[in-house]
């Protein structure tokens, strides 16, 4: 099929949902691109073994510049590669973000995203495990699920993090986020339910939907001021995918500035500086990148239940044979989001907790058993950038996070890093803890801490907001109903849109502004919302 009333570019956590919700309607034709191959890997199904992705033909293995407010240090972003998209080698948290996110997003010229309004598309989403109820939805292809089979010191994890002062949280996707609770997770009977399992598949048997795997994006074609089409390399072979009504962007947050950029649509002068002909002036691509920073504090512990060694036959036997045992953990099982100041609006900071020791994105390992307290920014003041490297599609794009630039987000993660240790110092915790791993007994000063914390830093793999949605914002590259300004027949739907980053995994975020962006598509969204209210 090459030619489609819709073409979509990127499979991924928001391109599944439009594959399938656009092809709904059988009137109209729609093409897929992806630049991966199938999701068929152990290393997908397996929750536990998302990191054994990093770094293989499954990731597009990014690396930011080296940052200056982080010791100089090169940055891993790691970004899926594969049907599901990074959907398939995520940690599988469902966190939606607070309603403060969302009216932020439509005070900052975006009506139509504020919770009130996406709340609908949430629980259209889900099926989740807990019932219906006026937050959550069930029915949905989305499944959302209680962790199967937790390991016994995450209780202890949730426990002391009470004894430190931080609430029991009772629904953490709710109107109120703040307080500690075990995650829910993207899973179904044990495996990981990716954007791929939950909306790609049930629709690939539609005649009028075609994925094509293994095709490259290397830019639009425009017509004037119409996009017409994506050009895609596949197998050495270059082809032109024509668009009678519109191309999607749903590349994510690297891959959609990237392709946009490519296509000669950014800031004239930095499209010049690397040959390529500009042929619409819009500034803020690739501008107002975002993404969570965060590190360990890792304890040795002396309960032998941890997922150390969870690799073992006996533990993938267990998964093969019953989807259950350590292989079905995500590794971080406790949430928290905490303030750790006065007068903030919402939660600074949110711990990612685990029977595990997670360090430098699993490739650093401990022998022996350990948990890890991981204090994560979620309200970064600090904007960074993705620009091109070279005019080269395959080229890898120049990334950059400005990370700790504002001082406000390194006092958080000191407070945080505090905090992990005042959790670790409480029963039923106490005295399980052997001793402190990281950053070491010995750093005490905030000094000690921030210097630490340049040194370890890293980011949690939720890249957003390179496409900014506004109506009127300057630096704004889609309108609130996801067009990119001053073109025809292009729209953005994925991550990058976000004008402000969701505090907390932005999963779940990033499929309800799929489920969105089909409705304004299809140009039903009031019939929709009342629909899935």
């Amino acid at each position: 099929m090459p030619n489609a009333d819709y073409v979509i570019v990127g499979a991924g956590s928001a391109g599944c949902v439009l594959a399938n919700r656009l092809s709904e309607d059988p009137e109209v034709r729609v093409l897929l691109l992806e630049a991966g191959g199938k999701d068929g890997s152990v290393n997908v199904k397996i929750p536990a073994a998302f990191p054994n992705q990093f770094h293989t033909k499954m990731d597009w293995d990014y690396a930011t510049e080296p940052e200056p407010f982080v010791d100089g240090k090169q940055m891993y972003v790691p970004r899926g590669k594969s049907l599901g998209g990074s959907s398939s080698m995520n940690a599988m948290l469902y966190v939606r973000g607070r309603p403060l996110d969302f009216d932020l997003w439509a005070d900052q010229g975006a009506p139509g995203w504020g919770w009130d309004d996406v709340l609908p598309y949430f629980k259209r989403a889900e099926n989740n495990a807990r019932g219906a109820s006026e937050f959550h939805g069930v029915g949905g292809p989305v499944e959302v699920a209680d962790q199967r089979s937790p390991r016994p010191i995450c209780k202890d994890l949730v426990d002391a993090s009470v004894a430190a002062g931080i609430p029991r949280a009772t629904d953490y996707n709710g109107p109120e986020q703040d307080g500690v609770a075990p995650f829910q997770v993207f899973q179904k009977n044990g495996r990981r339910w990716s954007s791929a399992d939950a909306y790609l598949r049930p629709a690939m048997k539609r005649p009028n939907l075609e994925v094509i795997t293994n095709a490259l994006a290397l830019g639009l074609e425009l017509d004037g001021d119409r996009v017409t089409g994506v050009r895609y390399r596949r197998k050495g072979q270059e082809s032109l995918a024509s668009a009678g009504r519109e191309v999607i962007l749903s590349a994510g947050a690297i891959g959609s500035p990237q392709i946009l950029l490519l296509s000669g649509i950014g800031a004239a002068d930095e499209l010049r500086e690397v040959g390529i002909t500009p042929r619409h002036e819009l500034p803020g691509v690739g501008r107002n990148l975002q993404d969570h920073p965060f590190l360990g504090a890792l304890f040795e512990v002396s309960d032998e239940d941890t997922l150390y060694q969870a690799d073992k036959p006996k533990h993938l036997l267990e998964w093969a044979l019953r989807r259950s045992g350590k292989l079905t953990s995500t590794v971080a099982e406790v949430n928290a989001f905490v303030r750790t100041r006065a007068g903030l609006p919402a939660a600074d900071i949110q711990f990612h907790m685990g029977a595990a020791y997670y360090e430098e994105h699993g490739e650093e390992t401990y022998d022996g058993h350990a948990i890890v307290i991981a204090p994560t920014l979620v309200a970064p003041k600090s904007r960074g950038r993705v620009w091109l490297s070279s005019s080269d599609p395959e080229a890898k794009p120049r990334i950059l996070t400005n990370s700790l630039e504002h001082p406000d987000d390194l006092q958080s993660l000191v407070a945080g890093m505090r905090l992990a240790r005042e959790i670790a110092a409480q029963e039923p915790l106490k005295s399980k803890i052997v001793k402190e791993l990281k950053p070491g007994k010995e750093l005490v000063s905030d000094e000690d801490l921030e210097d630490d914390i340049r040194k370890r830093l890293m980011l949690i793999y939720h890249p957003v907001g390179t496409c900014r949605m506004s109506d009127d914002a300057e630096g704004a590259v889609v309108d609130s109903e996801l067009r990119v300004h001053g073109l025809q027949g292009l729209r953005v739907a994925d991550a990058s849109i976000m004008p402000v980053i969701t505090g907390g995994n932005t999963n779940a975020p990033t499929m309800m502004i799929a489920e969105r962006a089909a409705d304004l598509i299809r140009g039903r969204v009031g019939a929709a919302v009342g629909a899935a209210s």
